[in-house]
């Protein structure tokens, strides 16, 4: 029987690079996960994920997808990758996210989370074993523990009892799925999820907790919102210090080119975020020599490839020139061509990435294009 996880090669320090075997695919890793919170990658067809972008793997979303298109439309028409036609893996956010996101139209107690929908007002009600059950009709190879997500910065006290209800929360996710067969006839891996905001303590005493739980992979949340990069780093080290060195470690939400380079460099084997598309939108694009504002006016006459390193078709069939002036008329065209560009070069990014892993130069390599990453242009 093959191992969900395996480490092919380390590089002088705690970066690896590994494989995730799934019954819908392996995954490379470390690896970039798109977000595709409504069945959908924002503005990107599931062709050009998987044909140009390169992706391997991609994310749902427990909240959105429970209030549309509903679950019993998903069951029907026999799990998220047959809906969206995508027989890749696909992994799910718990809802925990929206915990936090929606804070204010929420209500929190021991038994779970009421949510007023941001649509049409009405409630919905998650709870540990309703996240499960969601996410198992979803049809997620990879699906994660409900927790509470706590706002940056937040008092200890508040902090603790949030980290200890995620923890109780935990062993409830865990009865139910061992209480209730597959769903579907493929095999669906369980992540737990480490929190404790920026306090080491915490972060460790949940780590250790995770860790007890002897999952497949673990998850590391709570970070990448709002705290500066080098919290993040801090917790990141001292949370992979813990965690089991053979199983997968996914920091869900980060992040920018330069957070991922440098959190691979601390362990952390999956990642995701919005801001390769929501960026997109707003006319950024991220590239090997740092990131591009479509709008500036310096781009008017500039008839050059739109990314002469790039490794999709639209860096190659458009022109800078031509992409400013669709972000500048408000095309469509605009968000989809700049989207294309920012999720192919954020999975060449790890592919890179992984390439110098097993070469066994990733710390000198990193080194030396984080500071490209980071240049205005």
């Amino acid at each position: 029987m093959q191992k969900f996880f395996e480490i092919e090669k380390t590089s002088g320090g705690k970066a690896r690079a590994g494989i995730i075997t799934t019954d819908h695919g392996k995954v490379e890793t470390p690896i970039f996960m798109p977000v595709g919170t409504v069945a959908s990658v924002k503005t990107v067809h599931q062709r050009e994920l998987k044909d140009d972008i390169k992706a391997q793997i991609i994310l749902g979303n427990t909240y959105h997808l429970n209030l549309r298109p509903k679950m019993e439309i998903m069951q029907a028409a026999g799990g998220l990758h047959k809906f969206m036609n995508w027989d890749l893996p696909i992994l799910t956010d718990s809802g925990g996210y929206q915990v936090f996101s929606l804070a204010k139209s929420r209500k929190l107690n021991e038994e779970g989370v009421k949510f007023k929908s941001h649509i049409d007002g009405s409630t919905m009600f998650i709870s540990p074993e309703i996240s499960m059950q969601i996410q198992r009709q979803i049809g997620a190879d990879i699906f994660m523990a409900f927790d509470e997500c706590v706002a940056y910065p937040e008092e200890y006290n508040k902090v603790r009892k949030s980290m200890d209800l995620t923890h109780r929360w935990l062993k409830r996710c865990i009865k139910w799925n061992a209480e209730n067969p597959e769903l579907y006839n493929y095999k669906q891996a369980f992540f737990p999820i480490v929190q404790g905001s920026c306090f080491s303590d915490l972060r460790k005493k949940s780590a250790e907790f995770i860790s007890e739980q002897n999952a497949v992979g673990n998850a590391i949340g709570g970070l990448s919102v709002g705290e500066p990069e080098e919290e993040m780093y801090r917790i990141t080290d001292e949370v992979t210090d813990v965690l089991p060195k053979d199983k997968p470690r996914y920091l869900m939400g980060v992040g920018t080119p330069w957070n991922i380079l440098e959190t691979i460099g601390l362990g952390i084997d999956m990642m995701d975020c919005v801001m390769p598309t929501r960026n997109a939108r707003n006319a950024m694009l991220f590239t090997w020599q740092g990131v591009m504002n479509m709008k500036n006016k310096k781009w008017e006459r500039d008839f050059s490839p739109l990314d002469e390193f790039g490794t999709s078709y639209v860096d190659s069939e458009y022109s800078k020139a031509y992409v400013r002036h669709l972000f500048v008329a408000k095309e469509y065209l605009a968000k989809q061509i700049a989207s294309i560009h920012n999720l192919a070069f954020y999975l060449d990014l790890v592919k890179v990435a992984r390439e110098h892993i097993i070469k066994g130069d990733f710390y000198e390599w990193k080194n030396s294009v984080v500071p490209n990453l980071r240049n205005r242009l």
